[in-house]
């Protein structure tokens, strides 16, 4: 049987022998640190603190602003220093709780739960609910909102994102590697909602390591097993995934639930486990700060909310001129201005590099090549989008089902022309959503 993978994509250099052999290390934040409000999709969370209040680590101090939504905790002891707008990765300003750390990380106290099969899917969903966990791949979308699906006895593969097809990143790695158990124990946790489910480890195959430890693994788990996937951008895209594993394909229109699947992250699954076993809510993740402009490329286990110039200080800082900063991957991170940002649930990465590579691309015209149109995992045609795009064709930019664009940043990449087609088709799909919202 060959690897599993879907049509499309591409193959850009990886880069991921710079971090990917650096063991976790604890990083410790110090001074402020900054929750933004909306670390997720849907309501921001309300804040249940005031300033000058004194908080503890694992304490909640902001609920959740609706279903569609998430709290927020503490991941330091200290004192609440003020609570307003703050920049954030995506250079949003943001409404956020700001604490001082007193360093002495005294915790709130956490309830384990020495069974967990003696829960009911109500109250694992609870206290997934209440822990604050979120999709940590990137979408944020509140995961007990997930695991909620209107028809569960429909729900066939739950499968687990290992692919981590971003270059550089490396985060999802060293949690396989330093940590499989917890991956294997979230899984169980989520089969335990659907019983009718198969549980997938989905890898790609330039993890070999990982494969090995988590077929040893999950080898007396009848309701689980590995998936060897290609190697390929975007193989850890939700729709491509859920494609390599099942054959089932999704449009913009459906859920991975309309599949019988859900979907989670690495992280996220750790979480899971976190918060119904141990009772810990969200407040760490691991975060991979990498490029070869950093002096020390490192995988940190950070406390959610620490400060980006903090952790690139602590790889070292930077190695020569920086030209490029990216918070994420190359492909579908957001280039920074600078680093005085908070790490947030959905942070992965800080990428640092030498040579600003898109600064230094000369846009020619089209040459009608139709390398985009191999490489969309969506078998879209990005250059004619991108034509309507650039000319406000919004209703000819949805009839070539221009919505169906999933913002992998393949067309751009492969584009000899150095066309920026997915920032073009991104643009105008963010129009086509924002007037569809207003009718």
């Amino acid at each position: 049987m060959g690897l599993m993978t879907f049509k499309g994509g591409v193959h850009p250099y990886d880069g991921k022998d710079l971090s990917k052999d650096k063991p976790v290390s604890e990083l410790l934040p110090k001074g402020e640190l900054v929750f933004p409000l909306s670390q997720h999709i849907g309501a921001p969370a309300t804040p249940i603190v005031a300033v000058g209040d004194t908080v503890l680590r694992g304490q909640k101090i902001a609920e959740a602003g609706g279903f569609v939504s998430s709290p927020i905790y503490a991941s330091v002891s200290g004192t609440v220093k003020a609570i307003e707008p703050r920049r954030v990765a995506v250079g949003d300003m943001v409404n956020s709780i700001i604490i001082e750390s007193d360093g002495e990380m005294k915790e709130a106290e956490f309830v384990k739960t020495d069974d967990v099969t003696k829960l009911s899917n109500e109250e694992i969903i609870g206290k997934i609910k209440e822990a604050g966990v979120v999709g940590m791949g990137g979408a944020g979308f509140p995961t007990h909102v997930k695991l909620s699906p209107k028809e569960p006895d429909k729900i066939e593969y739950i499968i687990a994102n290992c692919a981590e097809c971003e270059p550089y990143l490396t985060s999802d790695y060293r949690r396989m590697i330093e940590q499989p158990e917890k991956l294997v124990a979230g899984m169980k946790i989520v089969l335990q909602l659907f019983p009718k489910a198969k549980g997938v480890f989905g890898v790609e195959d330039n993890k070999p390591d990982c494969i090995a430890k988590l077929k040893e693994l999950v080898k007396d788990e009848p309701r689980m097993e590995v998936a060897e996937l290609m190697t390929k951008y975007p193989q850890g895209g939700e729709r491509q995934l859920i494609y390599a594993v099942t054959k089932r394909s999704i449009n913009s229109k459906m859920l991975p639930a309309d599949a019988g699947c859900i979907v989670d992250n690495v992280e996220t699954l750790v979480a899971i486990y976190n918060a119904v076993a141990l009772g810990q809510p969200l407040m760490n993740r691991i975060f991979t700060v990498t490029g070869n402009a950093v002096a020390e490329p490192q995988n940190f286990y950070i406390c959610i909310g620490t400060n980006y110039q903090e952790m690139l200080d602590a790889a070292g800082g930077f190695k020569g001129d920086c030209k490029k900063m990216i918070a994420g991957g190359p492909m579908m991170g957001f280039a920074l201005f600078g680093l005085n940002i908070p790490a947030t649930k959905t942070s992965s990465a800080l990428l640092c590099f030498t040579e600003d590579e898109v600064e230094a691309f000369k846009e020619t015209a089209c040459i009608n090549c139709g390398r985009c149109v191999e490489a969309c995992p969506e078998l879209l045609i990005p250059s004619r989008l991108a034509d309507f795009s650039k000319n406000g064709l919004m209703d000819v930019f949805e009839k070539w089902h221009g919505l169906e664009c999933v913002e992998c940043g393949s067309c751009s990449f492969v584009c000899p022309a150095k066309r920026p087609l997915a920032q073009a088709v991104k643009t105008m799909k963010k129009q086509a959503l924002a007037a569809k919202r207003k009718k």
